[in-house]
């Protein structure tokens, strides 16, 4: 068996909150929770050969349900930030729950990330555990009966694949993502500014000093923001300009050169020097949002084994649409509508060097 199952924690109602521990033939797994689809452990080998957990994330159920930062979670409706919570609809306003700073962050009140995920494990060669979900017309003020599916699936190629579908009987905006927290020199081993990070981004979006995109798409060329060519972390993140000043580091979306494709392709790579691992950034989605986790620093929450929250130990690369998208005609286009499947995939891959 490739597959283990152990009750979590419950919940004040009594739902129970279960554990999914997926195994490949390498000695890589994956921890999940039903309760937000989270991504609570990833264990792989440095180059010594050397296993060690990668993410962040919360020993017991009460913090994911108290903490904050959405730790691993699956995020949804809409990821990333919509201005005021407002947008306009074919025609019909809509007015979502603020959350953030004046703005509709991540779902609302209760997004994907605070839903119990119905699961279905699925063992073989590379296990994989099937969750599902369905969001009705009007859960926090969305149109439209939504009906998610996300599959994970670990790989024998120390892959973590992420397939996102959905299906609507009437037109919403959706933007799906994960909101994984990583560390690849392993959990708890500090700020993540050595490490050296490539993406394949030609524009990225600057932002007002509420985070929420000023509507234009500015080249990385002779900014902070240029990873074309890999570089660490820690080299511009204190660099003196208003987009960096307004998140207090990187919290931007990245726009993939070129858009979105039709299969995953190479988008990101992070490497750690000490420990020798890489993760490498397989998707299909236009962009990333890369978050150096600048708002850790919930005292009251403290991280697995009680490692204490601390801005900029962990990292986040969220691949998505653009923020704000529904608002903005010349971003990408976010609303799905009845007859159309909703359809990405996202692969991060672990290896040594």
């Amino acid at each position: 068996m490739n597959i283990e199952k152990k009750l979590f924690g419950t919940l004040s109602d009594g739902r129970e909150v279960y554990a999914y521990t997926l195994k490949n033939k390498n000695g890589m797994s994956v921890k999940l929770l039903t309760y937000g689809g989270a991504i609570a452990q990833i264990v792989v080998p440095d180059r010594n050969g050397c296993f060690s957990d990668v993410v962040g994330g919360y020993d017991c159920i009460e913090s994911y349900v108290g903490g904050d930062g959405y730790q691993g979670a699956l995020i949804g409706r809409f990821g990333n930030r919509i201005n005021k919570g407002k947008f306009t609809l074919d025609g019909v306003e809509y007015s979502l729950f603020i959350n953030n700073n004046d703005n509709h962050l991540h779902g609302g009140e209760y997004g994907f990330d605070s839903k119990i995920w119905d699961a279905e494990p699925i063992d073989g060669d590379e296990p994989m555990l099937v969750l599902r979900t369905t969001s009705p017309d009007g859960d926090e003020s969305y149109p439209g009966n939504l009906d998610v599916k996300v599959t994970y699936r670990l790989t024998n190629d120390n892959g973590l694949v992420l397939r996102y579908e959905a299906t609507t009987d009437k037109a919403t905006p959706i933007n799906l993502t994960n909101h994984c927290y990583f560390n690849i020199r392993g959990y708890a081993s500090g700020s993540v500014h050595d490490h050296v990070l490539m993406l394949d981004a030609d524009t990225f979006l600057p932002t007002d000093e509420r985070l929420i995109p000023t509507g234009e798409l500015k080249s990385v060329e002779g900014t902070a923001f240029d990873f074309r060519t890999p570089k660490a972390i820690g080299n511009d993140i204190n660099t003196d300009c208003d987009e960096i000043n307004f998140a207090g580091g990187y919290d931007h979306c990245f726009n993939f050169t070129g858009g979105e494709t039709v299969e995953p392709v190479k988008r990101a790579e992070l490497y750690d020097s000490v420990s020798g691992r890489v993760m490498t950034v397989y998707t299909n989605q236009p962009c990333v949002q890369f978050y150096t986790g600048n708002f850790l620093t919930n005292e009251k929450y403290p991280f697995k084994g009680g490692y204490r929250q601390c801005p900029q130990t962990f990292l986040c690369l969220e691949t998505q649409h653009m923020p704000d998208s529904i608002n903005h005609e010349n971003f990408t286009n976010c609303v799905l509508r009845p007859g159309e499947k909703y359809d990405y995939t996202t692969e991060y891959r672990f290896s040594v060097k």
